[in-house]
């Protein structure tokens, strides 16, 4: 199911930035007094009447000459041409400016559903010009104060209002989708390109059909599989060529559509921030994921080198211990047979359904040679563990008192589940509840 996307879109110091925190719930965007402060755009997740969409804050746009005016312009471009629904965030305090009027035409031009939200609505002064804005030409205006939360509400129902009906999934479920991801250059098309072309191969005709990515149906030795490959947006114009950097939207819905997701790390480079940044949006989606060291034909003494590549990807992801790890170099193909193994592996693990009884036999060991902790005085017991669901499995502790609960111990019980079924390549979620609570 695609997930719609919302855009915050405006002039420079009019409030998107507080308006996306008031809405995501979270202080994630960088709030200044100074214009154009947020030159990236920022992405988070919001849920609203058990309806959950995409939202994305933008650069101010401003039309005169600016440090950052052209990226910002560039990236809300992106934005709005990513967006079901815009919000154009305006200044009810200052009124229409000639950079209001310019905004307009931009969305105007780019023909989508848009709500033009009338901030800073919190004054005698500000509710005199809601008016203004009505010749701008739109059809729904709401005024709100994101500093108060006044109206927020009622810009939620709006955005809600204007999605359209979703189709469901276009794929059978036992077909693995699989996403590339990584940053520029890294050789994302060199891979998928190598996938394809596989003497293993038989790729379907039936390609690009969705607008976020490319999706490239397959089969490989009597498997389906379809690769979503990210860096198709680069056969949609030469703008796009350019901000590759600010492809994350198209990433992230990649992410979102996948089973399984590769994260491509450049062996002659090595592993940098980015590179981590990237693959955090996969383990907050909860995705089975394999890291995939690329130009790995550069590479010296290639034996010694795996041992030591190895090492640095453990240290510097140690949030992910589960991930595999592949060498192979898209170019060459060399070692390129080892990964659509450990596709598969990733996939199945990540669909994992274990034996309630299994799974309390193991627990139940595990706290017999190390009982949880006390505080004050008081132990955590677990009564009972069962499985609730997958993609990734998810895991239920039923236990006297959560509270009583060490992250260190959660860690420990994890690493036992972890030695008694194999479930490299995906996370595993354990949640924990009071007896009598409900799942």
């Amino acid at each position: 199911m695609k997930i719609p996307t919302v855009a915050l879109v405006g002039r420079p110091n009019v409030g998107k930035s507080t308006l996306f925190n008031r809405l995501v719930g979270k202080r994630i965007s960088i709030i200044d007094d100074i214009p154009g402060i947020t030159r990236d755009r920022i992405y988070g997740d919001v849920t609203h009447r058990d309806i959950r969409f995409h939202l994305i804050d933008t650069g101010g746009i401003d039309v005169t000459p600016e440090l950052f005016n052209k990226e910002i312009i560039i990236q809300a471009s992106i934005a709005i041409e990513e967006a079901d629904v815009i919000v154009f965030v305006t200044d009810g305090k200052e009124g229409l400016t000639a950079n209001d009027h310019a905004v307009c035409d931009m969305l105007f031009r780019s023909d989508k559903k848009t709500i033009v939200a009338i901030n800073k609505v919190d004054s005698k002064k500000a509710r005199e010009n809601i008016y203004d804005f009505y010749e701008l030409g739109f059809d729904e205006y709401i005024p709100v104060s994101a500093e108060h939360s006044d109206g927020v509400n009622t810009l939620l129902d709006a955005i809600i209002a204007n999605f359209k009906p979703q189709e469901g999934e276009e794929y059978a479920e036992d077909v693995i989708k699989f996403c590339v991801l990584g940053r520029p250059n890294v050789g994302k098309s060199s891979l998928v390109n190598a996938i394809l072309n596989e003497e293993r191969v038989i790729v379907s005709n039936q390609a690009g059909t969705t607008r976020d990515a490319i999706d490239t149906p397959f089969t490989y030795n009597k498997k389906e599989y379809v690769v979503i490959d990210t860096a198709g947006i680069r056969k949609r114009g030469k703008l796009f060529e350019r901000i590759e950097k600010y492809s994350v939207l198209r990433a992230l819905k990649a992410i979102e559509r996948s089973d399984v997701c590769l994260i491509l790390i450049d062996a002659e480079t090595g592993i940098i921030e980015q590179d981590k940044h990237i693959t955090s949006y996969i383990v907050e989606a909860g995705k089975a994921v394999v890291i995939v060291v690329n130009k790995w034909d550069t590479a010296k003494d290639k034996n010694a080198d795996i041992k030591t590549f190895t090492k640095q990807i453990r240290d510097n992801f140690q949030f992910m211990p589960y991930a595999q790890i592949v060498f192979l170099s898209a170019l060459t193909r060399k070692r390129l047979h080892t990964l659509m193994p450990k596709i598969d592996a990733a996939f199945a693990n990540s669909r994992k359904r274990i034996q309630t009884s299994m799974l309390n036999d193991v627990i139940a060991e595990a706290v017999s040679l190390t009982p949880p902790p006390s505080y004050k005085g008081r132990r955590m017991k677990i009564y009972y563990v069962t499985q609730i669901d997958t993609a990734p499995p998810k895991i239920v502790f039923y236990v006297n008192d959560k509270k009583l609960l060490h992250f260190s111990y959660e860690r420990y019980l994890e690493n036992k589940i972890r030695e008694s079924f194999d479930l490299e390549g995906t996370p595993i979620i354990l949640q924990f509840k009071n007896r009598g609570e409900n799942q």
